[in-house]
C-alpha cells in the first residue's frame, strides 16, 4: 500500500508518499515555492486563508503525481499533519466564514486570562492541564465578542487539519488530541470541558464528532478523487497537530522520549504518562497521538514562536543575496559568542514560556567597528539555541529531563552551526533522522489503516543519520548566562510598562 501524508505548514504545504512495505518515502512535493503569506492587520495578529491551504494541498498532490514515477491511484490511505491551535469556522454549507486565526496570533490572550481566573487556576490546570491562554477556545471567544455576525453563522469549529480532511471527505471529525490543543478537553472527565463551554457560553454543537487519532475520519469524495487522480473512497486515517506528528515521525511515543523541531517556530516535545502541568502554563500538556483513557500518553510541549522565522528574516533583510547554506558558511567563521552580540528571537507574537509577554526581537551589543553581517548570522542562530535552553530549563523544572533528543534533519537542524549550538547550550545530545511532517503523516495513515501490525513495526526500518554530542558545553553555558541577562532586562522593562504585554 502507498500512503499519502499531507503537512499543512505555515510556510507551505508538503506532501509525501511512503511505501508501507519499505517504510521509505518514494515521492514528495511542496507548494508553493515561496513562503505563504501571514496576514497581520494589527500588531500581534496573524491570519491565513484556509481556502489557500486547500488550494495549495491540491497543487502539491498534483505535483507529486506529475513529477514522480508513482501512481497516485495506488494510494490507499491519507494522513494529515497541521499547524496547531489555528481556528477555522464554517457554516452549515461547509463554507469558511473568515480567515483562520493561526497559532502565533496574540489577540486572544486577555480572553484566556479572564477564563483562567473565572474557571479557577487550580481547577483549570488540573482538568485542562493548561491555562486557556491564547489557544483555539480563546480565539473563538474573541470572534464571539468582536464578530457576532460570523459567530452566529458558525456550524462547526475546527483545527486546520480537520478542515483539510473535511475538504477531502465532506465529513467533519476531530479528536481528543486536537481538542486538547484547543483547550476544549477535560482530562479528568475524559471528554469535552463543561467549564470552557459554559464560561465562554459556546454552543457544544460547534464541536465535531470525536474520533481516535488513528481511525477513519471520512472517505475521499468522487469529485475530489477525479480532480487529483486518486482512488475514490480511500480513507483519511490519521490527523494530528504538527508537533505530536513530528514526535510520531521520530518514533517518540513512550514516556521519557523527547523530540525537537526548529521550523518557523521551535518546539521540544516530551512524552509523559502523568497528568502533569506547569503551574505558570509556560509549557503545555496535550493528548499525544496514542493517548487513551486506560494508557495515558501526554505530550509536554515547549513552544517558541520566534525561531526559524528569525533566520528567515535575517536572510530576507540582511542577506538576500545569500542562500541559507552560504549564510551558515559565513557564520561558522565567527567565534562562538559573536564578539558580544546577542539576539533575542522573540519577534513573532506572545511567547508562552515568557508568560505570554511580547518582548519583540532585540539585537544587543552591536559594535559598529567590529560586527559584520556574519556576526549577525551567528548571533541569530545562537540566540535561537539559547531560547531552547531557556525553555528546556522550564521543562526540567516540571520533571522532563531528556538524556537524548531526536530531530529530523530539516529546517534549522540542517545547519551545522545551529545543531552544535543547540547541543552545547542545552547539554543534551541530538539524534538526527531523515524525517519530516509529511512523512510522519503518511506513516500515521498507515498505522490508522492497519498497514502495519503495530506502531513498532511502522518504525522498524528507521535509521539514525547522525549523533551530535556537546563539545563546548562549558563555554556555551557562559554565553547563555550573558544572553539570559539580556532577556531578563527586557522582561523587566515589559513588567515595568516600558514594553508591552499581549
Amino acid at each position: 500500500m502507498l500512503l499519502l501524508g499531507i503537512d499543512v505548514g505555515t510556510s507551505s504545504i508538503k506532501v509525501s508518499v511512503v511505501d508501507s512495505q519499505t517504510q521509505q518515502c518514494v515521492a514528495s512535493a511542496q507548494f508553493p515555492e515561496t513562503e505563504s503569506e501571514i496576514k497581520s492587520l494589527y500588531p500581534g495578529w496573524a491570519e491565513q486563508s484556509a481556502e489557500m491551504w486547500w488550494e495549495h494541498v491540491q497543487q502539491a498532490i498534483k505535483l507529486v503525481g506529475n513529477n514522480s514515477n508513482i501512481k497516485l491511484i495506488d494510494i490507499g490511505a491519507i494522513g494529515i499533519a497541521y499547524q496547531m491551535h489555528g481556528l477555522v469556522v464554517v457554516d452549515k454549507n461547509q463554507q469558511v466564514l473568515r480567515d483562520s486565526i493561526i497559532w502565533c496570533d496574540s489577540r486572544a490572550v486577555p480572553f484566556g486570562e479572564k477564563a483562567f481566573e473565572a474557571i479557577g487556576e487550580q481547577n483549570a490546570l488540573s482538568h485542562l492541564l493548561n491555562s486557556p491562554g491564547n489557544f483555539t477556545a480563546s480565539k473563538l471567544a474573541w470572534v464571539k465578542e468582536n464578530e457576532p455576525g460570523v459567530y452566529d453563522s458558525i456550524d462547526k469549529v475546527m483545527l486546520p487539519g480537520d478542515y483539510i480532511a473535511m475538504k477531502l471527505t465532506g465529513q467533519v471529525t476531530t479528536s481528543a488530541s486536537a481538542l486538547s490543543e484547543g483547550v476544549f478537553w477535560d482530562f479528568q472527565k475524559d471528554g469535552l470541558s463543561d467549564d470552557v463551554i459554559n464560561h465562554f457560553k459556546f454552543e457544544s454543537s460547534f464541536i465535531p464528532n470525536v474520533n481516535p487519532v488513528f481511525s477513519e475520519h471520512g472517505y475521499l469524495q468522487k469529485e475530489i478523487a477525479v480532480s487529483l487522480g486518486l482512488k475514490q473512497g480511500i480513507p483519511v486515517t490519521y490527523k494530528a497537530g504538527d508537533q505530536p506528528n513530528n514526535a510520531l515521525s521520530l518514533n517518540v511515543l513512550n514516556p521519557g522520549e523527547v523530540a525537537a523541531t526548529a521550523g518557523t517556530s521551535g518546539v521540544i516535545y516530551g512524552v509523559s504518562d502523568q497528568l502533569a502541568y506547569d503551574r505558570h502554563s509556560r509549557v503545555n500538556t496535550f493528548a499525544h497521538v496514542n493517548h487513551a483513557r486506560d494508557e495515558k500518553r501526554l505530550g509536554v510541549l515547549l513552544c517558541i514562536n520566534g525561531t526559524g522565522i528569525l533566520n528567515r528574516w535575517v536572510r530576507d533583510n540582511i542577506a538576500p543575496d545569500l542562500s541559507y547554506k552560504k549564510i551558515d558558511e559565513a557564520a561558522l567563521k565567527i567565534a562562538p559568542g559573536s564578539n558580544g552580540l546577542y539576539i533575542l528571537p522573540f519577534g513573532n507574537g506572545a511567547e508562552r514560556m515568557l508568560n505570554n509577554k511580547i518582548i519583540g526581537c532585540h539585537f544587543h551589543g552591536i559594535d559598529l567597528n567590529i560586527h559584520t553581517r556574519a556576526h549577525i548570522f551567528r548571533a541569530a542562530q545562537e540566540g535561537i539555541a539559547f531560547a531552547f535552553r531557556y525553555g528546556l530549563d522550564i521543562m526540567r523544572e516540571n520533571g522532563m529531563n531528556p538524556t537524548i533528543i531526536r530531530a529530523g534533519k530539516s529546517n534549522m537542524f540542517l545547519s551545522q552551526l545551529f545543531t552544535e549550538a543547540f547541543v552545547n547550550a542545552t547539554g543534551v545530545p541530538v539524534e538526527l533522522y531523515e524525517s519530516d511532517g509529511s512523512i510522519g503523516a503518511a506513516i500515521g495513515a498507515g498505522i490508522g489503516a492497519k498497514a502495519f501490525a503495530n506502531e513498532q513495526e511502522a518504525f522498524s526500518k528507521m535509521k539514525r543519520l547522525q549523533l551530535v554530542e556537546p563539545g563546548n558545553q562549558e563555554g556555551y553555558n557562559k554565553l547563555y548566562q550573558e544572553w539570559k541577562k539580556v532577556l531578563e532586562m527586557h522582561l523587566h522593562k515589559v513588567e515595568e510598562g516600558i514594553g508591552h504585554k499581549a
